[in-house]
């Protein structure tokens, strides 16, 4: 009697194992899945958006104009959210499709668009193979495919333009921010064509509820500050990063 209890126990729980085994595995695979086909849409995004906008300038120290590019759109992406307001892009971001703003009816405009959402450029960091389309505005909704500006002139603009994305753990879009060092070089390709090179001189990890990374003397200069949390959560990585 008692072996056949401790038999019944022991099947029990092979099958509880089993089960949980199982879970995992299918846990896994749609993670795997779900990270194989944000790599592969972004990847396009990255891909159309350089077909759309000519590479005019690399490197450059001036903007390019837009004019003469019907394909290119002229929004002002300035935002003026208050610092207090976006504390933590990832807990307090708008619900939106990032298409909010318009432009005047007399001003013509095409926009380059990914999922239903205003592209305004790209982002490449080599050193960790990262290549990403940027969004106008960080909604909710928006960070969810891509990264965003949060606030700021706007890219490849004078002054400090803040880019955020998500840590998803799984090497997509911030994941490996963590890995990004000092000296490390960011491209930002905006939407006239020119695309400009950041060094990387700053990373720390602050709270969430630390805004002070928001707004900061430039000196004339274009930045870029590049936001996500950790891999737990529990605080948020920040990269400064300076024309060269």
């Amino acid at each position: 009697m008692s072996d056949s209890k401790y038999s019944n126990t022991l099947t029990v729980f092979l099958i509880i194992a089993i089960i949980g085994i199982l879970g995992l595995l299918i846990f896994l695979g749609i993670d795997a899945v779900n990270k194989m086909n944000l790599d592969k849409q972004t990847s396009e995004a990255v891909s159309k958006f350089d077909e759309l906008v000519p590479s005019i300038n690399t490197n450059t120290s001036q903007i390019v104009p837009d004019s003469g590019y019907d394909f290119i759109f002229s929004n002002d992406t300035t935002n003026n959210t208050t610092a207090n307001e976006i504390a933590d892009p990832f807990s307090n971001l708008p619900e939106g499709n990032g298409t909010e703003t318009e432009a005047p009816e007399t001003v013509p405009e095409k926009k380059v668009m990914y999922k239903g959402f205003v592209q305004v450029g790209n982002i490449s960091i080599p050193s960790t193979s990262t290549k990403l389309p940027v969004l106008e505005k960080a909604t909710k909704s928006a960070i969810e495919v891509a990264v965003a500006i949060q606030t700021g002139p706007g890219l490849n603009k004078v002054g400090n333009t803040v880019i955020a994305g998500h840590n998803y753990r799984n090497g997509t879009l911030f994941s490996d921010n963590k890995n990004i060092k000092i000296g490390d070089k960011v491209y930002i390709k905006d939407n006239t064509g020119s695309t400009v090179t950041y060094v990387v001189y700053e990373k720390y990890e602050t709270t969430p509820d630390d805004a002070s990374y928001i707004n900061r003397d430039t000196e004339g200069k274009r930045e870029i500050t590049l936001y996500t949390c950790n891999d737990d959560s529990s605080m948020r990585i920040i990269i400064k990063a300076r024309e060269q």
